[in-house]
């Protein structure tokens, strides 16, 4: 008998189901992992994100439509981690503006349902790429229009078929991007979705399945032959380099001639194109080898703000080098916030900072920072644990410094969510950029000038960390074992051997320019201040040109952390 209506309870059933096969698949989706761009443990950051929306549904006793809607959106917006996980909770979001108007879901509510949840992730991403949860999510959300429009009633047969279509999509993602090709494996977020699905489907088809939320950690659930190709991901091809992003401030018009000569003019000379034009702010995105090409022909329509230039060859080497961490991350330490006292006396400024290590903690209090959240590399923290801390801060304006290009998006997520106060995300990827942007803040000049400068500040710093293989493998001509230390930088793997103290030296020469007067080393909790001041000495002695800093920062997992500017 087929089944025209979805209601509230069924609806409830299905995402709870739905988010449980994520949770149980998560180590599987874990491995997949290659994505070019740093992007933590998709399956991992999926899996908390829709536990946390999951807990808040199963909470409910007799839900309604609304309640269910509310209940799916902000426990997984507050619940969000990682890139991944942000962008999920970006497609509940949408999904349940559609829903939380009805009682009961059709094959038309649906279709539309699910195009407000892909138009909502879009436009939550800076830089949507193809080849990605987001292109499932929109082959899907197209096959449930072209059903709803053919007149499809049978609510099984829509189900299965949007599925089918998102597999269909899954599967052509390594066509999209060559890395996830050489490394045999299909994109790891859009997987992710694919589960989400299937197990929703699987409640609606009437199966026995156990929708309690249960904490406790699931064993892996490995694939045979999906092991990412780590080489080929080292050797992937990017066709330009610069992603490059900014805004317009018009002083001219810009209608839809405009507006398309541009886009011609920017496929000239690169691609991923996205231009949105929005009353007198035009939003630019575009993957370029000269940035400044761009930007000149947007100089025609009037001023440049916001700008943002990436350089996508250092994220991928960087990618490369995060993935020999993998054995470490298994292990994962909690976030947890640090011991903090909330300010009670009203300010104008506050500060928050992503940091772990007991110097690093206390070099970042020494500065000001109001309030510090625990976390970085090895666990991501969620939208929530940033609105806890924004929550804690008596200020009328709060920056945040991620410290990692993994949590930005969730820092911006809770920023969107905060109604209150001025929160602004200075996109930090490392922690001495994070230290380095909040010397450079003035209390004198406004907000907007700080901003700009601290962000200016932070890109200038050069990062080197050093830490140790987990699996034999070769990344740029460098023949890595198990065990050798490394030096990793901005460019990816610098230094490799067995002995700290050289391979530390080595990746600090690797990062050395003519014009750097700094370098800083912030020495781990597994190194003493007597190995480190013996290799402050000798980077002394190289470079006698520039001071030479050395601080304690206790951080796990790294036996030193350079910065050079």
């Amino acid at each position: 008998m087929s089944l025209n209506v979805i209601d509230a309870g069924m609806l409830s059933k299905m995402f709870l189901a739905g988010a449980k096969n994520l949770d149980n698949k998560k180590e599987w989706i874990n491995e997949l992992n290659v994505f070019p761009v740093p992007d933590g443990d998709t399956g991992t950051n999926m899996s908390m994100t829709v536990m946390s929306a999951a807990k808040e549904v199963a909470a409910l006793e007799n839900p309604d439509m609304v309640s269910l809607a509310k209940a799916m959106s902000s426990g997984s917006l507050r619940g969000a981690r990682g890139n991944s996980g942000v962008i999920l909770s970006q497609l509940f979001r949408g999904f349940t503006k559609v829903i939380r108007e009805y009682d009961e879901l059709n094959v038309p509510i649906l279709a539309a349902a699910c195009d407000k949840a892909v138009e909502t992730a879009y436009k939550a991403v800076m830089k949507p790429k193809e080849g990605t949860i987001l292109t499932v999510a929109k082959g899907a959300a197209k096959r449930a229009n072209d059903l709803a429009a053919a007149g499809e009633k049978d609510l099984e047969i829509f189900i299965k078929e949007i599925i089918k279509e998102a597999e269909a999509v899954l599967a052509k993602t390594p066509d999209m991007l060559p890395v996830l090709k050489q490394a045999g494996v299909v994109d790891s977020g859009g997987q992710g979705l694919v589960e989400v699905l299937k197990g929703g489907f699987d409640i609606f088809l009437g199966k026995e399945l156990d929708l309690s939320i249960d904490a406790s950690p699931k064993a892996p659930v490995k694939k045979e032959g999906l092991a990412p190709n780590i080489e080929a991901q080292a050797n992937a091809e990017i066709k330009f380099c610069y992603c490059t992003q900014f805004l317009i401030m018009l002083n001219k018009p810009f209608n839809i001639k405009h507006e398309m000569d541009f886009k011609e003019y920017l496929s000239s000379i690169g691609d991923s194109i996205v231009v949105v034009a929005d009353d007198d702010i035009v939003k630019v995105h575009v993957h370029t080898n000269d940035p400044g090409l761009a930007m000149q022909k947007a100089l025609l329509y009037g001023e440049l703000t916001t700008i943002i230039i990436e350089n996508m060859r250092l994220e991928r080497d960087e990618k490369v080098s995060d993935m020999m961490e993998k054995q470490m991350q298994s292990t994962q330490m909690p976030v947890k916030t640090a011991e903090n006292t909330p300010v009670q006396e009203h300010k104008e400024t506050g500060f928050i900072a992503v940091s772990i290590g007991e110097g690093m903690n206390e070099i970042f209090r020494s500065l000001g920072v109001d309030y510090i959240i625990e976390g970085g590399q090895t666990m991501n923290p969620s939208t929530e644990d940033m609105l806890n801390a924004i929550e804690q801060i008596n200020a009328d304006n709060i920056f945040i410094f991620p410290n990692n290009k993994n949590i930005i998006l969730a820092a911006n997520q809770a920023k969107q969510l905060t109604k209150d106060k001025n929160i602004i995300v200075i996109p930090t990827k490392t922690v001495p950029q994070g230290i380095t942007a909040i010397i450079n803040y003035v209390p004198d000049v406004s907000i907007d000038e700080n901003e700009a400068v601290m962000t200016q500040e932070a890109s200038n710093v050069a990062t080197g960390q050093v830490t140790y293989a987990v699996r034999e493998t070769v990344i740029d001509d460098k023949e890595i074992h198990q065990g050798d230390f490394m030096g990793i930088g901005d460019k990816g793997i610098l230094s490799v051997g067995t002995d700290l103290q050289t391979v530390a030296f080595q990746m600090v020469a690797e990062m050395m320019k003519d014009d750097y007067e700094l370098i800083s080393i912030y020495y781990g909790d597994s190194v003493d201040e007597e190995q480190a001041n013996s290799l402050v000495e000798k980077i002394r002695a190289e470079f006698n040109g520039c001071d030479v800093e050395l601080q304690f920062g206790g951080q796990p997992i790294y036996s030193y952390i350079v910065s050079a500017e």
